[in-house]
C-alpha cells in the first residue's frame, strides 16, 4: 500500500480531494453471454491528496490510467474499490440525487473541444444549460452570467448566438472552459485540454488557465502525455505507469532530479536543442507497454527498465521518500544524481 499522504506546503491541512486505494477496473467480456473473463486494471490502488489552489500534473503514456483517474474522482466512472473524499465527505457511493449537489464543485474539460459540445445548440445555450439544470439562476440571470463568462475566457458577446462549428479549435476550447466555470467549481479536471490545438494556441490556453486559477482560486488536475505543458502550468507532478503512480513531487524536484527511470525517459523524450547534450541525455525505452489486463509481477516497469534486477521481478516497490520534501518514488533502485 502506498504511503503518500503529504499535502504540499502544509502537512496538517486537509486536502480538497483525497483518493484512498482507488481502483478502476473495466471488465473483459467474452462469449455470447458476455461473461467476464478478466479486468483491464486501468487504475490499481492509487493514494493521492490534492490541496486547494494547486495544479497537479498527471503524466504518462497512453493507456496508463490518467484519464480513468480523472473521470473516477469525478464519479463519471464507477470505482471498482477504494474511497474518494471531497472536502472531507466520502462521495464514493453517494446516490445520484446527493451527488448532484456535489457536481457543481467538480467539473471537467475534455480533450476534443468539438465533440464535447453539442453542434445543434448555440453557445449561449451550451453555457447556460448547467446553470439552469441546477436551478442556480433564472433565464435572465443566466444570460447575464453567460456574457460574463464569455468575457472571462476572451470571447465576444456575439458568440452567444453562434454554433460551435463557427469557431476555431482554440475558441471552442474557450467555450468548453466557460461551460465548466458556469457552476463556479472548486476543482477542474483538465483532460489533455491543449493536445488537439496548435502550439501557438496551446500557449494562449495555458495562460488562460493560469489567469483563471489566480482570479477564481481554482484547483486543477492537469492530464497530459508529455511534460512540456505540465511543466508550465503545474505546481506538482505525478507520473503514472500501468495504473500506478511511480513518482510524485514538486515540479522543480521532478524535473531537476527525477528518480524513476520511467520519469527520466519522459523527460528526455522532449527535443534537446544543444548538440553536446543530446547523446548523454538520451534515455530510450525498449519494448512495449505490458497489458493492463495482465500486468507483470513485481515492478510493472521492470520489463523495460535498463536498471532492473532480480528483486524488481519479485517485489512490487511502494512510494517512498527520496529525501526531498513530498518527493516520493516507487523504485527499488532509484536513479542517483549523475548516473
Amino acid at each position: 500500500m502506498s504511503n503518500y499522504r503529504v499535502s504540499p506546503g502544509n502537512e496538517a491541512a486537509s486536502p480538497l480531494l483525497r483518493l484512498e486505494e482507488l481502483r478502476t477496473y473495466y471488465p473483459i467480456r467474452q462469449g455470447v453471454l458476455g461473461r467476464t473473463s478478466g479486468y483491464i486494471k486501468a487504475v490499481d490502488g492509487i493514494n493521492l491528496d490534492i490541496s486547494a489552489g494547486e495544479t497537479l500534473g498527471l503524466v504518462g503514456e497512453s493507456g496508463c490510467g490518467k484519464s480513468s483517474i480523472g473521470r473516477t474522482m469525478l464519479r463519471l466512472e464507477p470505482a471498482h474499490s477504494g474511497r474518494i473524499f471531497f472536502e472531507g465527505q466520502d462521495i464514493t457511493n453517494l446516490s445520484q440525487h446527493r451527488m448532484k449537489k456535489v457536481r457543481t464543485k467538480l467539473q471537467i474539460i475534455f480533450q476534443d473541444p468539438y465533440s464535447s459540445l453539442n453542434p445543434r445548440k448555440r453557445v449561449g445555450d451550451l453555457i447556460s444549460e448547467p446553470i439552469l439544470a441546477h436551478r442556480l439562476a433564472t433565464r435572465q440571470e443566466a444570460e447575464a452570467e453567460v456574457i460574463r463568462l464569455l468575457d472571462l475566457v476572451g470571447l465576444p458577446r456575439s458568440a452567444m448566438s453562434r454554433h460551435p462549428h463557427e469557431f476555431s479549435g482554440g475558441q471552442r476550447q474557450r467555450i468548453g472552459i466557460a461551460r465548466a466555470l458556469s457552476l463556479k467549481p472548486k476543482l477542474i479536471v483538465c483532460d489533455e485540454p491543449v493536445s488537439a490545438l496548435d502550439v501557438s494556441i496551446q500557449a494562449q490556453i495555458l495562460n488562460l488557465f493560469r489567469d483563471l486559477q489566480q482570479e477564481l482560486n481554482l484547483t486543477y488536475v492537469f492530464i497530459a502525455h508529455g511534460l512540456g505543458a505540465v511543466n508550465y502550468i503545474s505546481t506538482r507532478i505525478a507520473v503514472m505507469y500501468l495504473g500506478k503512480i511511480v513518482e510524485i513531487g514538486a515540479k522543480e524536484d521532478v524535473f531537476s532530479d527525477a528518480k524513476h527511470p520511467y520519469t527520466r525517459s519522459l523527460l528526455t523524450a522532449n527535443p534537446i536543442t544543444h548538440p553536446r547534450m543530446r547523446e548523454q541525455s538520451r534515455f530510450v525505452l525498449e519494448g512495449d507497454v505490458p497489458s493492463p489486463a495482465n500486468p507483470p509481477q513485481g515492478c510493472r516497469f521492470h520489463s523495460r527498465c535498463p536498471y532492473a534486477q532480480a528483486k524488481c521481478q519479485e517485489e512490487e516497490p511502494q512510494l517512498a521518500d527520496t529525501g526531498m520534501p513530498a518527493h516520493q518514488v516507487a523504485c527499488h533502485f532509484p536513479i542517483v544524481e549523475g548516473s
